[in-house]
């Protein structure tokens, strides 16, 4: 009995032991993930501090930086005032070269593309038959003609009798209808002789105006007819050639201000506007508005001798109304928009940027027309607006 309480003491004993070096173990390892977690949040404020300090320091620095923009002075030029429209290149004559009369086309003159002058070979359709109805026509009015001879003696014979009394005045009336009726057979004739020679002169092909020939139609061996839908080839007048465009209705007050000073220019341009063309004068407005699209048609009429210009070819067309003579201009890229209307950045000799009303009469191309709010001189930002405001300090460099 005394030897077993001995035994359950001395275990209890070795228990509460092992228990204490337990929560002696644990204890060190807790302080150590305290102290780690007090250390990793100063080194998060600490290294927030820098940070805002840094960026403070940072927008300082950047505000007190100039920005570099582009300025261009203010300054008086002549601006040609144009309106813009697309059109196309027109001739003033295309003609579809036709037989005038049955037969077989024998020979054909012109090449392909050949450039032509009125008047000049261009086939030629068998004359033969032609040549004969016009020799027949003559044989037949020489026969006529000596009819007509015959019967103007017999009646001047017979007069003559009539007044001796040996021939009655019947006689003498019907000689003269016999001379009157030959009369009018050798002027049949004579329509008959000219409507031959006419058909002679059709079967030799011309050219009806100067121009450049297109793709032959027929080839010589066929037998053509005036009734043929085709033709033998289209000709094409290139010098002077027209151009056909188009403009907003809203620009007809204007355009008729400009004809009443005097014919008013064209110019035509490529269809991106980078290449001139040709110029020529404004010939026709036409008399009605296209309802469904807004629009006039304007065509004018100019030189083509370089053939920079052709047919169905689509261009610019700009039309000259006015020349603003020592208008204030700046780059239409300075013009900028604000609530109030239009402004622009003006650098005054501090260097500052500072932002102006101004008001743009008329934008031309690349040029702003100003009236009122600058003066020659003013240097006016035309890049660089994005990073300025007013009182920015700026670093200009001259545009050009």
């Amino acid at each position: 009995m005394g030897h077993a309480l001995v035994k359950l003491c001395k275990s209890r004993w070795r228990g509460t032991r092992n228990a204490a070096s337990m929560r002696y173990v644990k204890k060190p390892i807790l302080w150590t993930l305290i102290s780690l977690a007090a250390i990793v949040a100063v080194v998060i404020v600490i290294v927030r501090s820098h940070a805002a300090r840094a960026a403070r320091e940072g927008d300082k620095g950047a505000h007190d930086r100039p920005v570099p923009v582009t300025i261009v002075r203010a300054a008086k030029e002549d601006v040609p005032i144009t309106v813009e429209g697309l059109g196309t290149v027109t001739p003033l004559y295309t003609v579809t070269v036709k037989t005038q009369v049955d037969g077989r086309l024998d020979k054909v003159f012109f090449t392909e593309g050949q450039y032509v002058k009125q008047g000049e070979p261009l086939a030629l359709v068998d004359p033969r038959p032609f040549e004969i109805q016009e020799a027949q026509a003559s044989a037949q009015r020489a026969k006529d003609q000596a009819t007509e001879r015959n019967d103007e003696l017999t009646m001047r014979r017979d007069a003559e009798l009539s007044r001796q009394g040996l021939v009655s005045q019947q006689q003498v009336d019907n000689d003269r209808a016999a001379v009157e009726a030959a009369q009018a057979a050798v002027m049949a004739d004579e329509a008959q002789v000219r409507a031959a020679a006419l058909n002679v002169t059709y079967a030799h092909i011309q050219s009806p105006i100067d121009g450049v020939t297109g793709i032959r139609l027929v080839d010589p061996g066929n037998i053509v007819h005036p009734a043929d839908a085709t033709g033998l080839v289209v000709v094409t007048q290139l010098d002077p050639i027209a151009v056909v465009f188009t403009l907003p209705q809203d620009d007809l007050p204007r355009i008729s201000e400009a004809r009443s000073r005097g014919t008013p220019r064209v110019t035509a341009l490529s269809r991106d506007g980078s290449a001139p063309l040709g110029a020529g004068d404004l010939t026709v407005v036409d008399n009605q508005i296209n309802q469904q699209t807004a629009t006039l048609r304007i065509k004018a009429q100019m030189p083509n001798p370089d053939k920079k210009l052709w047919p169905n070819q689509f261009v610019k067309a700009r039309l000259l109304l006015d020349v603003k003579k020592d208008a204030l201009v700046v780059p239409a890229q300075a013009i900028q928009r604000g609530p109030k209307g239009t402004f622009v950045y003006v650098v005054d000799d501090a260097q500052k940027a500072q932002a102006r009303d101004v008001q743009a009469d008329e934008i031309q191309g690349d040029r702003a027309i100003v009236t009122k709010g600058l003066a020659v001189g003013d240097r006016v930002v035309t890049e660089g607006q994005a990073q300025i405001k007013p009182g920015t300090t700026v670093q200009p460099q001259q545009g050009k």
